[in-house]
């Protein structure tokens, strides 16, 4: 083992030279070796995060998938197991798919409120121009001017020039 000393890894009551168990070997109780898969990832300060993830998917199963991987891709599939075991903690049933599913369901929801605001818009500038362009509203030496100006389109704030936002895409194309 690494001599880490006081101001290393661990607590202050072990022997100088022993490092702290990581809180895998911590809830496992057994002694962790300096070359423990399960170290790096869920460290003696973050214990919360090794018990989630051995509630739901057991410390041999975990031990087994980090092996199997190459160590570029553990922390990855280590946050990923810590995300989806306290989804399961807080829904058995479904687990990340029932809150996938319940955000998007918001954003369906959310989808047909801005569709209808939109609506609403289009709808409010109609009434505008069509009272605009009651003949009431025209005086008899401007209709013949009127006539000759090209109309200006009532949707001009409608369309959006997306390329000018960076995206390069359309903005619905991520959300069908």
């Amino acid at each position: 083992m690494k001599d880490v000393g006081s101001s290393g890894h661990g607590g202050s009551g072990r022997k100088q030279g022993a490092a702290a168990p990581c809180a895998a070997c911590k809830l496992l109780r057994r002694r962790c070796s300096q070359d423990c898969v399960f170290a790096p990832y869920f460290p003696a300060d973050e214990p919360h995060k090794f018990a989630s993830v051995h509630k739901v998917f057991g410390a041999s199963n975990v031990n087994k998938m980090l092996q199997e991987l190459p160590e570029h891709h553990r922390g990855d599939a280590v946050s990923s197991m810590v995300y989806e075991a306290n989804a399961r903690i807080r829904d058995p049933v479904y687990g990340c798919v029932g809150a996938i599913s319940s955000l998007q369901q918001q954003i369906d929801v959310l989808q047909t409120q801005l569709a209808v605001s939109q609506a609403e818009v289009v709808h409010m500038r109609m009434r505008q121009y069509s009272s605009n362009q009651s003949p009431e509203n025209i005086s008899p030496s401007s209709r013949h001017h009127q006539s000759q100006t090209p109309t200006r389109s009532l949707f001009s704030m409608d369309m959006v020039d997306q390329t000018n936002m960076g995206m390069g895409e359309s903005l619905w194309s991520s959300c069908n």
